[in-house]
């Protein structure tokens, strides 16, 4: 059987069904984790926005260091602390996270969306990622939409766990 990785555009699968009808088709990973890494940025955007105080060590952790919003929970320093600017202060990046989903639950759906997501994939757990999509709960926010477009996809979506095939060379 011959496969086509396309992204998450409609059109491109819509195309690639009419013309390959037998095609197996794969979202590429990377536009996967891109799609709701977009929708964790757009959550954290959000909720800067509805903070009266733009002084404050939340607001400062994340403006200034969105990127520990982004990174594998796994890898996240827990022990050790770093010097982070912005804040100006020195704390694990771990308790700098935790101070945000901790005090900010519709955050903490969004970003707990992502990071199961994001694993599902990069351990390719087919299970997991069944998982994360049928019990997701909405929460108001972007991620709903990113959720349901996999949704939609779910088989496409889940060759990208099964096969190694990626668009990437093409794109690049």
């Amino acid at each position: 059987m011959k496969s086509v990785v396309v992204d998450l555009n409609a059109q491109y699968i819509k195309f690639i069904k009419e013309l390959f009808p037998n095609a197996r088709i794969i979202i590429d990973r990377f536009h996967i984790v891109q799609l709701v890494g977009r929708a964790l940025g757009n959550a954290r955007i959000s909720l800067m926005k509805k903070m009266n105080d733009c002084h404050c060590r939340e607001y400062k952790i994340l403006k200034a260091h969105w990127r520990l919003f982004h990174k594998d929970s796994a890898d996240l320093e827990a022990a050790r602390s770093v010097y982070l600017r912005g804040v100006n202060e020195y704390m694990p990046q771990q308790n700098a996270l935790d101070l945000i989903v901790k005090n900010h639950p519709q955050f903490e759906k969004v970003y707990d969306a992502y990071q199961d997501v994001f694993n599902a994939l990069k351990e390719k757990n087919r299970e997991r990622l069944i998982d994360v999509l049928e019990n997701y709960r909405r929460s108001g926010q972007n991620m709903d939409t990113a959720i349901s477009t996999l949704k939609k996809n779910m088989a496409a979506v889940l060759n990208s766990v099964e096969y190694d095939f990626s668009n990437g060379p093409v794109e690049g």
